[in-house]
């Protein structure tokens, strides 16, 4: 089954159609950049012109920076605070005429690898971690999404929250070396390593491709993993949401 998979991020959106059954990536990927203000009614309009750049008539499946709860965002992430208490769902489906199932888009990376990458040989309990603007994460029971871990929201020092010290975008905005960054992002990993045990993490995110760069400065008592999906898997692992959603 191919379904369109979206995935809403702090610089662009990025969309292809997906083969659920395959993982496979249909059609080259469209990039639509963010609208500056982040407000609901512009991302709207660059999902809908997402869906008609690909003359797309069936489910779409969505990745969104922030928490999403039965399709209600909760919080505004490093999008505009009128996201609070909007039903995304109810706005895609309005603006575009279709189906839509949206979900956090580092659960969404997550579901991808956990099925068609890194993760999938891998048991038990988990975490995926996509660095970007910010610090999202995933959760997986063998398998099994536990939706909205949000741990890049941990307080730390002067912070409100750890991904304002140690986002990949935090690199780039102070020109941290590799080393300079990856003590930082070290010092997250072994915080929410202390707190949830997980068996793996697996890293994703833009950063992630630059692995072999920066893996030796990270010390974690557990197995760490580079994504193998890249920038697909938040597309890859929205499609897998929505087809999961809509096959019951």
């Amino acid at each position: 089954m191919e379904i369109l998979g979206i995935d809403i991020g702090g610089s662009s959106l990025k969309g292809a159609i997906v083969d659920v059954n395959t993982g496979e990536i249909k059609t080259l990927t469209h990039r639509i950049p963010t609208p500056p203000n982040r407000e609901p009614q512009g991302i709207a309009d660059a999902v809908k012109e997402m869906v008609n750049h690909f003359k797309y008539k069936g489910v779409v499946g969505c990745g969104f920076p922030t928490i999403i709860k039965k399709g209600i965002c909760k919080h505004e992430g490093n999008l505009s605070k009128k996201w609070v208490n909007v039903d995304v769902d109810a706005l895609f489906e309005e603006i575009t005429g279709l189906s839509f199932t949206v979900i956090n888009d580092a659960d969404a990376a997550g579901l991808a690898e956990v099925k068609y990458g890194a993760g999938k040989n891998e048991d038990g309990f988990i975490l995926m971690i996509t660095v970007g603007t910010g610090l999202g994460s995933g959760a997986y029971l063998n398998g099994e999404l536990i939706p909205n871990f949000e741990l890049g929201q941990i307080p730390y020092r002067e912070f409100e929250k750890i991904e304002e010290w140690a986002a990949s975008s935090i690199k780039t905005e102070q020109n941290l070396s590799y080393k300079e960054w990856a003590s930082r992002f070290n010092k997250f990993l072994n915080y929410i390593h202390k707190i949830l045990n997980p068996d793996a993490i697996l890293v994703g995110g833009g950063i992630s491709n630059d692995w072999k760069k920066f893996d030796k400065y990270l010390d974690v008592d557990t197995k760490l993993v580079p994504a193998e999906l890249r920038n697909s898997s938040g597309i890859l692992g929205a499609a897998i949401a929505a087809h999961a959603k809509y096959s019951k």
